[in-house]
C-alpha cells in the first residue's frame, strides 16, 4: 500500500514544475486566440507546443517530446507561418469574418473539445493507470507506432491530409495568372528615363542620400560621408562634390568674395 501511495503521490518538484509550465502553456494558448496578428498567434502556439514537449520529457516520453519539438513546433508551425506570410494575412483580415457564424461555430467546437478533455481526464482519474513501464514494455517507439498505425490510423491520415490541403490551398491563393509579358531590366531602365524618376540607383541601406547625382557621396548614420556611394573613377579624378552645410557655406563665402572683387574691378575702371 505504501509503495502504491508513493508511486501515485506527486513530489514538490513535480508540482512546482507543473504549475509553472501549465501557467505558461495556458497563457500561450489564450494568446493564440486573442492576438490580433496571425503571426503573433502562430508564435504563441509554438511556445505552447514547446511547453507540451517539456511535459512529455518530464513524464518519461522522450521520443514523443523530441517529436513534439521537431515535427510539430519545427515543421508544422513553420508550415503555418509559411501559409500566413505567403497569403499575407494582416490584422484587418484576421478580424474580418468572411464566413457567417464562424465565430459561434468556433465557440461551440471549443466547448466540445473542453468537454472531451475533461471527460478524458476524469476517465484517467477514475480508472486504473497502467503506468509508463507497462505501456513501454516493448519499447516506447514501438508502442507509439502501434497506436498510431492501428488504433489512431484514421486520425493520423486525416491530420496529414489537412496539412497537405493547407499547403496546396496557400499556393492556390497566392497564384496569379500573368496576362502580359514581364518587363526586362532594360525596359524598366528606359521607363525610368522617360518618366524622369530616380535615374541613378538608390543608395545602399543605412546611407542617407543628400543628392541624386553620382558625384555626391551619401552620409552614413553617424553623419560621415561614405566613399562606397561614389564611383572610384570620380574619386580618383577629384571630381566629387560636397554638398554638406559647411561646404555650402564655404561656397557662398567664395561666391560673395568673387562678387566683391568683380565689383571693385568695375569701380576702378
Amino acid at each position: 500500500m505504501s509503495a502504491l501511495a508513493a508511486a501515485t503521490t506527486t513530489s514538490t518538484g513535480e508540482a512546482v514544475q507543473f504549475w509553472v509550465l501549465a501557467t505558461v502553456a495556458v497563457i500561450g494558448a489564450l494568446s493564440t486566440i486573442l492576438m490580433k496578428k496571425a503571426v503573433h498567434s502562430a508564435l504563441s502556439l509554438a511556445g505552447t507546443m514547446i511547453i507540451l514537449a517539456v511535459f512529455y520529457l518530464a513524464n518519461g516520453a522522450y521520443f514523443l517530446g523530441v517529436v513534439q519539438v521537431i515535427v510539430y513546433t519545427g515543421a508544422i508551425m513553420m508550415l503555418f507561418l509559411f501559409v500566413v506570410m505567403l497569403v499575407g494575412v494582416t490584422a484587418a483580415d484576421s478580424l474580418k469574418e468572411t464566413l457567417k457564424g464562424q465565430r459561434w461555430l468556433a465557440v461551440l467546437c471549443g466547448l466540445g473539445f473542453g468537454v472531451l478533455l475533461i471527460a478524458g481526464i476524469a476517465n484517467a482519474k477514475l480508472t486504473h493507470f497502467n503506468g509508463l513501464g507497462r505501456v513501454n514494455s516493448a519499447g516506447h517507439v514501438e508502442g507509439l507506432a502501434t497506436l498510431i498505425f492501428t488504433k489512431y490510423v484514421f486520425a493520423f491520415e486525416i491530420t496529414g491530409a489537412l496539412l497537405i490541403t493547407a499547403a496546396v490551398g496557400a499556393m492556390v491563393l497566392t497564384h496569379r495568372e500573368r496576362t502580359e509579358r514581364a518587363a526586362t531590366q532594360r525596359e524598366l531602365a528606359e521607363r525610368r528615363v522617360r518618366e524622369g524618376v530616380q535615374l541613378p540607383p538608390l543608395p545602399a541601406p543605412g546611407v542617407y542620400a543628400r543628392h541624386n547625382a553620382v558625384d555626391v557621396a551619401g552620409l552614413l548614420p553617424d553623419g560621415t560621408p561614405s566613399e562606397l556611394t561614389v564611383n572610384k573613377t570620380l574619386r580618383a579624378r577629384g571630381q566629387i562634390r560636397d554638398v554638406s552645410s559647411e561646404a555650402l557655406n564655404d561656397l557662398k563665402a567664395l561666391e560673395q568674395a568673387s562678387a566683391e572683387r568683380l565689383g571693385r574691378e568695375e569701380a576702378s575702371k
